[in-house]
């Protein structure tokens, strides 16, 4: 057995739960980490000794972000796309199909080492685990492979054939919808833990209510776990049909009725609604308005949706930053829903947290607090700890 003991912490933030903001703050604190397990926390003064030991130097730990919302598998680029939204285009999810095209010519090589690098930018940034969906393919052949290639990188992959209906489907949506229910789904199930679909009535080539409850069901029926995009672009059946399956997670959450916010509350422990604030201010819509779902007793969490069209962002700090300025968290909130939030909307229960038992999941902070996540908006000072590498990383 291998051990590491990590001392020298200026605040470990362990978001266990305890104390009134969750966020667990242990002061004076080390914790060792057990062939990559977290085998102890405590007093630093109490420390057992170990292989190797790590000295922070004063900086703060917290758990890893989970980013539980990304579609990294594409090639291609649309920032003409982002310039005309800024100078006052609205968005209409349009743009998906201009990805698809560069997707599907791209290479499997070129697409690994475009995910690759995207992965290695994440965790320069402080994120350890990372959700990736297919989507940018829309054929069989094509969301087989972004799913084989994403299952190098993590084992949190998400089936998301129903990005858009393809151009070549345009005037045959059932059919495409049976592709996507039958060989589509045959061939990439293999690959994906989750199902997802772009449930959004508001647009012509998205998914209405009946379509995407048949995709969940079909995706329930292979073994998938149930994701669900919803009401981004306005109210609509999205969040209510993810609680009334059991998803996992509804994401977007930006047009909710008080009907929503009932559902979801009622479903707190089963249904997490993931908030995308990068989007926002990617795309100038309205931000959700997360006090009113913290005062509900709604589960929320936080993720980058880190996509080449309405974020291309991989910067779970930014995230952090945007949701306290803009959607009524609280410093503590934003960063327990990028981390254990999120852990929870993947039913993960090994992440997200530091607390014995679980994985070694650290991020460093070059900061005496928590606080500077959302104090220092843009500032890199979020890295994730590579136990292996920390030497080197803390003389930089």
């Amino acid at each position: 057995m291998n051990s590491t003991v990590v001392t020298g912490i200026g605040e470990l933030v362990t978001c266990d739960g305890t104390d009134p903001d969750l966020l667990g703050i242990r002061s004076n604190a080390a914790l060792v980490v057990e062939d990559g397990m977290i085998g102890w926390i405590g007093l630093a003064a109490d420390a057992p000794a170990a292989d190797t030991r790590i000295d922070v130097a004063g900086r703060v730990i917290i758990p890893g972000f989970v980013d539980s919302h990304s579609h990294l598998v594409f090639a291609g680029d649309r920032s003409a796309e982002f310039v005309a939204r800024m100078t006052g285009q609205p968005y209409d999810g349009g743009g998906i199909g201009v990805t698809v095209a560069s997707t599907r010519t791209a290479t499997d090589d070129e697409l690994a080492r475009l995910l690759g690098s995207r992965i290695d930018e994440m965790r320069a940034l402080g994120t350890t685990t990372v959700e990736i969906k297919s989507g940018y393919g829309l054929t069989v052949a094509d969301e087989a492979r972004a799913l084989q290639i994403a299952r190098q990188f993590s084992t949190e992959t998400t089936f998301l054939g129903a990005h858009v209906i393809p151009a070549e489907y345009l005037h045959d949506r059932p059919g495409y919808v049976d592709l996507v229910t039958g060989p589509m789904l045959q061939a990439a199930a293999p690959y994906a833990r989750w199902i997802d679909v772009f449930c959004e009535p508001h647009l012509p080539h998205a998914f209405g209510a009946d379509e995407a409850r048949q995709i969940l069901k079909a995706g329930a029926a292979a073994g998938l776990g149930l994701r669900v995009h919803a009401n981004q672009l306005g109210p609509g059946p999205g969040v209510q049909l993810a609680v009334e399956l059991g998803a996992a997670s509804v994401d977007h959450c930006t047009y909710l009725e008080d009907a929503d916010v009932d559902e979801l509350a009622a479903a707190a422990e089963t249904t997490v609604a993931t908030l995308l604030p990068g989007v926002e201010f990617c795309t100038r819509s309205p931000y959700p308005d997360a006090a009113r779902l913290l005062a509900a007793g709604v589960s929320l969490a936080l993720a980058t949706d880190c996509n080449p069209g309405t974020c291309y962002s991989s910067s779970m700090p930014w995230v952090i930053s945007l949701a306290v300025r803009e959607m009524g968290f609280t410093p503590a909130q934003a960063l327990f829903a990028a981390t254990a939030g999120s852990a929870k909307s993947l039913r993960r229960t090994d992440i997200g947290r530091l607390v014995p038992g679980n994985r070694a999941d650290l991020t460093v902070l070059d900061a005496p607090s928590y606080l500077h996540l959302a104090y220092r908006p843009g500032v890199p000072i979020a890295r994730a700890l590579s136990l292996t590498a920390a030497a080197e990383m803390l003389a930089e």
